[in-house]
């Protein structure tokens, strides 16, 4: 830890925030911070700067007494000057220092400045510290999710993360989070309850009824399992007009997540493989079958992929949006399967759910992909679009359906009318692109045809839309707004400088090839300009 004084925090509070009427008699320097709740018997204040939270003023005093029986270098409390002189005096002889602060101002924005100067970001290891970015991004989404406040305890009830707060928290949850962990008498309540012996005897979320009478609004908790051992908790406390229908499913499915990087930071996993599991297991059978056997997970059961894009106006900060989708979608996968996968895979987000029971498992792979897109819409802002490509037999197999899924993503990210599709939705049109894509690369063209659409504007335009419409001169006349007449003159001149019969069918699809790989330029020239 780095070692600041005071004034060092004192520097970075906003003007008005609190005032140190009193300084440590030595100046001496400040190591560590300390959260002090007015019910805690036994503290030692040594090098520590200390949050008094939970008594102001007068009301502080038993607990300073109790305080300096090993003096901190300052304590910070809420209240007057007048109403806190008695205090004064007693930390002056003491040789500490007092901070009042305003009784208006968040006890959390003071911690929050005093880690930064006591705890620079440099004091965690980087596997501790994407640890705690995760969680926190967990908590976040599931909040957003359920429309709740969230925390996320270990196992001793230290605070692990939370979702950011809002005026719609009760006592218990303020005071959890200022000093990272719940206060006692809480904690005593809630197992006079029996909420923790109900947690512990189920996988379920369970339900912690309201009790105005103690400050305590509804809530509604789940155990994070490692096998048989508890890790910690997910509490959700509700913060408007009661919980929504799918609280259960959602706190389930954070709480699968929450275990597994519970799990990983215990094993000490690298943060590169933490960083590229979808990369490896797409790559090919031996990747795969090496992380199948890291990751405990079945790779003899069918597996499926599931591609999820966003729309490209919305690509300024794509990077960032994927990262808020991946976290929202790895809730999901996990509980529809605890076992799911998520991650990034070329610029999109991928969910890889292995151990189906059977191949015909597409209708509830794409209730969850449906799922991810109507709340990524809801609560991010955002238009995503998914694609759920083929079951793959075995999970060492699953590379072979990337490239389906990629193309099948595609036509869905192009499409007016669908955000979630199977292959059974677009496999014409899949397999036309592919043709396009295979003439694409080829170095035979037609000739004629190919001068005709580089330097005829006019007949180009009113060739493509002949052939969306089927080959319909009136339809081609009504969308282009020309008469009968003049559609005709002009796909007879086609015919006859280039030779080509559009009523055979093997013309017409050498001159669709042609037009489709024209278009697709010009739109690109349009796009550029």
């Amino acid at each position: 830890m780095t070692a600041v004084t005071v004034d060092d925090i004192l520097s970075d509070l906003p003007l008005g925030f609190g005032s140190l009427i009193l300084r440590p008699a030595d100046g001496s320097a400040v190591e560590r911070f300390l959260i002090m709740d007015a019910e805690d018997e036994k503290l030692d204040g040594d090098r520590a700067f200390v949050l008094l939270i939970g008594v102001r003023g007068r009301s502080a005093l038993p607990a300073l007494r109790r305080l300096l029986r090993n003096p901190p270098p300052v304590v910070a409390v809420k209240g007057g000057r007048q109403e806190l002189s008695e205090a004064e005096e007693l930390l002056r002889d003491a040789g500490t220092g007092l901070l009042l602060v305003d009784p208006a101002a968040d006890w959390d924005r003071l911690l929050s400045i005093a880690k930064d100067r006591i705890q620079p970001p440099s004091y965690q290891s980087e596997v501790l510290t994407l640890l705690e970015e995760d969680l926190f991004a967990i908590a976040q989404t599931t909040a957003r999710l359920t429309s709740s406040h969230v925390v996320i305890e270990d196992a001793a009830n230290k605070v692990l993360a939370y979702s950011t707060v809002s005026n719609d928290i009760d006592e218990l949850r303020k005071a959890s989070i200022l000093a990272r962990r719940g206060p006692r008498k809480y904690e005593l309540l809630l197992k006079d309850l029996g909420a923790y012996r109900e947690l512990h005897g189920t996988r379920f979320p369970v339900r912690v009824p309201a009790r105005p009478q103690d400050g305590l609004r509804e809530r509604v908790a789940i155990t994070l399992f490692a096998g048989n051992r508890i890790m910690g908790y997910i509490w959700l406390q509700e913060t408007g007009d009661g919980f929504g229908p799918d609280v259960d499913q959602v706190l389930q499915g954070s709480a699968a997540r929450t275990s597994a990087e519970l799990i990983r930071y215990r094993n000490q996993q690298s943060v590169h493989m933490r960083e590229d599991r979808i990369a490896r297991i797409l790559s090919g059978p031996a990747e795969a079958a090496a992380s199948a056997h890291s990751e405990k997970i079945s790779a003899d059961r069918p597996a499926a992929l599931i591609l999820i894009g966003i729309s490209d106006v919305e690509a300024d900060d794509a990077a960032l949006k994927h990262g808020e989708l991946a976290n929202l979608a790895s809730i999901h996968a996990a509980a529809y399967k605890a076992s799911a996968i998520v991650g990034q895979f070329k610029g999109d987000t991928a969910v890889i759910v292995p151990g189906l029971q059977s191949a015909a498992a597409e209708p509830g792979l794409r209730g969850l992909a449906e799922s991810i897109v109507r709340d990524a819409r809801k609560h991010l802002g955002i238009t995503p679009f998914a694609a759920v490509g083929p079951v793959a037999p075995d999970l060492l197999s699953i590379h072979s359906v990337t490239r389906m899924a990629e193309a099948l993503l595609s036509c869905v990210g192009r499409s007016t009318t669908s955000s979630v599709a199977t292959v059974d939705d677009f496999e014409g049109e899949i397999l036309f692109r592919e043709a396009v894509q295979n003439f694409a690369s080829s170095a035979f063209r037609h000739r004629s045809l190919s001068a005709l659409l580089s330097e005829d504007v006019e007949l180009a335009e009113t060739l493509r839309v002949y052939f969306e419409a089927s080959l319909d001169v009136a339809a081609c006349a009504q969308r282009m707004k020309l008469h009968k007449n003049t559609v005709y003159y002009r796909i007879s001149k086609v015919s006859k400088v280039t030779g080509l019969d559009f009523g055979n069918p093997r013309d017409s699809l050498v001159a669709l090839l042609h037009i489709q790989e024209w278009a697709e330029t010009s739109n690109r020239k349009a796009g550029r300009k």
